[in-house]
């Protein structure tokens, strides 16, 4: 990322800001105005990561500030172990922000939410719809993060015979068999959040055509999710006996694994769209490729893109600058050049965006642009959610496959802890 001069907070002043900012909650007005010639800060609570810099929120507001005389937009990290930790805490304690951002609306957070569905800029936004809950929008996004895709490793692939991208997962076992016998790590996997994260993201183009509206029918305990995803997890365990990934990979960091795929370690790498920023940056003597994860045979490929809402933004129901967090959203979400920085910051996307791509993310864009329908990842959003926490719980249970859970145990362990929590 370019560098800068330094403003307010940055480097160390993290620290404080994270924990000195509280005083600035809600503003202080109780008619939901900008406050006048009044203090006029807006506290946004983000997250950060090595993309998502507190200095690359700085100046993204940057331009906002200087068009709203007075304003400052205090920009705050995380306190806890991450942003829906943080905006618990500030709750509890009488002392939330006036914009959340990362988190989409549920039944939990909803309430506390302003409603935004009147609002005629919203509905453009992406994901707007697939996001409503009973018929309201609570959260707009700058863009999607495509989820089911795999990036594989040209030059491997040409060395094991592979002419083409596998469309199906018979095919893609086929693949790894072939990657093995040419000397090449078929799948890279790591610990962290990995593990389970990649296994949803495989399964999402298949079960959205085998499962239609799954979601519902487990919430509604017409089926559970241990039936739904029990084939992929005895698929998966067929890989792991075979070699086709690290039985040690548990041991690798997320980020460690990212930089083993790109140092031409291992032929695929399951993983969002946000990789594509990363793999810009990477200094590597091969090219990188990208396809739609492989459905079941029968099935339509490409299949349903199991998406997310990238950069998603909440304005708290309570707080007192809600014209100003209003027109913050507004400008967030669909001013151009704040929307194009966004994505191409953090690897992400959005239909009709004419921002400058790398040849990589032009084929994510095509993957996106091809894809039937967009379906929900994970925990899900909308009206298609499991419990909070779900994502956890199922990446523990992928991850006792390394340590001996036979698929059906780690199915059954899923489905105790989904039906605890309903």
């Amino acid at each position: 990322m370019r560098r800068r001069r330094t403003r307010r907070k940055t480097g160390a002043a993290m620290v404080l800001l994270a924990l000195g900012l509280t005083a600035c909650g809600g503003g202080g007005f109780s008619d939901g105005g900008s406050g006048g010639g009044r203090d006029k800060t807006l506290r946004v609570l983000v997250n950060i990561t090595p993309n998502l810099t507190q200095e690359f929120w700085n100046d993204l507001v940057e331009p906002f500030e200087k068009a709203h005389d007075g304003v400052n937009v205090k920009i705050e990290a995380p306190t806890g172990t991450g942003v829906a930790d943080t905006l618990q805490q500030q709750l509890a304690a009488g002392d939330a922000p006036d914009i959340v951002e990362t988190l989409v609306a549920d039944e939990t957070l909803a309430p506390k939410m302003l409603d935004l569905t009147d609002r005629t800029w919203v509905a453009d936004t992406p994901l707007a719809k697939e996001a409503m809950l009973d018929g309201k929008a609570y959260t707009v996004g700058v863009g999607e993060q495509a989820q089911s895709l795999v990036f594989y490793n040209k030059e491997a692939f040409a060395e094991a015979g592979i002419t083409r991208p596998p469309s199906t997962l018979d095919e893609l076992t086929a693949a790894m068999g072939k990657l093995k016998k040419a000397g090449r790590l078929p799948l890279r996997t790591a610990g962290d959040f990995v593990t389970g994260l990649q296994l949803l993201q495989l399964a999402n183009p298949s079960l959205a055509q085998s499962r239609p509206g799954w979601y519902g029918q487990v919430r509604d305990e017409k089926l559970t999710v241990g039936q739904v995803m029990l084939p992929y997890l005895r698929l998966y365990k067929t890989w792991l006996d075979r070699g086709y990934l690290d039985k040690n990979a548990l041991g690798l960091k997320y980020a460690d694994a990212e930089t083993d795929f790109l140092a031409g370690r291992s032929a695929m790498y399951v993983m969002g769209s946000w990789f594509t920023a990363a793999e810009a940056e990477a200094d590597k003597d091969f090219e990188v490729g990208v396809f739609p994860a492989p459905v079941a045979k029968g099935q339509r490929h490409p299949g349903p893109q199991g998406t997310t809402m990238s950069m998603p933004y909440m304005i708290l129901k309570d707080s007192g600058q809600r014209k100003l967090a209003l027109e913050l959203v507004k400008w967030l979400v669909t001013d151009k050049k704040a929307v194009d920085t966004q994505l191409r910051q953090d690897g992400n996307f959005r239909r009709g965006s004419e921002r400058t791509f790398s040849t990589l993310e032009r084929e994510v864009q095509k993957i996106l642009d091809e894809a039937p329908e967009s379906v929900a990842q994970g925990e899900g959003y909308g009206e298609d959610t499991l419990p909070r926490g779900f994502n956890a719980a199922w990446n523990t249970a992928v991850q006792s496959l390394y340590t001996g859970r036979s698929p059906d145990d780690a199915a059954k362990a899923v489905d105790r802890w989904v039906r605890d929590r309903s």
